[in-house]
């Protein structure tokens, strides 16, 4: 029943920008937290945005500055805008939420970005 639908990735030049999305359906996003993860190949997933069901955002320290969260209540979809991209943000995002009382949590598949010099 739950699902986390993520588009927005391919492949991108040093430098440019993208916009990953997450659709969810059978949870409202309003009232998760919601995060983005990535992970590289050969390395563990890593924790890269979060915001929380206050709205509060985090970021991980290697993309403070370049990636912004957010969230549409009207189209139950959270983002990740991405710009400045360096080689090193090469990995599969995945959108992840979790529900702030039971602690239940949800993945979305994955969406690969791949940044070229």
């Amino acid at each position: 029943q739950v699902q986390l639908v993520e588009s927005g990735g391919g492949l991108v030049q040093a430098g440019g920008s993208l916009r990953l999305s997450c659709t969810a359906s059978g949870i409202i996003v309003s009232i998760y937290n919601m995060a983005w993860h990535r992970q590289a190949p050969g390395k563990q997933r890593e924790l890269v945005a979060t915001i929380t069901r206050g709205g509060n955002v985090v970021y991980t320290d290697s993309v403070k500055g370049r990636f912004t969260i957010s969230r549409d209540n009207a189209k139950n979809t959270v983002y990740l805008q991405m710009n400045s991209l360096e080689l090193e943000d090469t990995a599969v995002y995945s959108c992840y939420a979790e529900n702030a009382l039971s602690k239940r949590g949800y993945w979305g598949q994955g969406t690969q970005v791949t940044v070229s010099s």
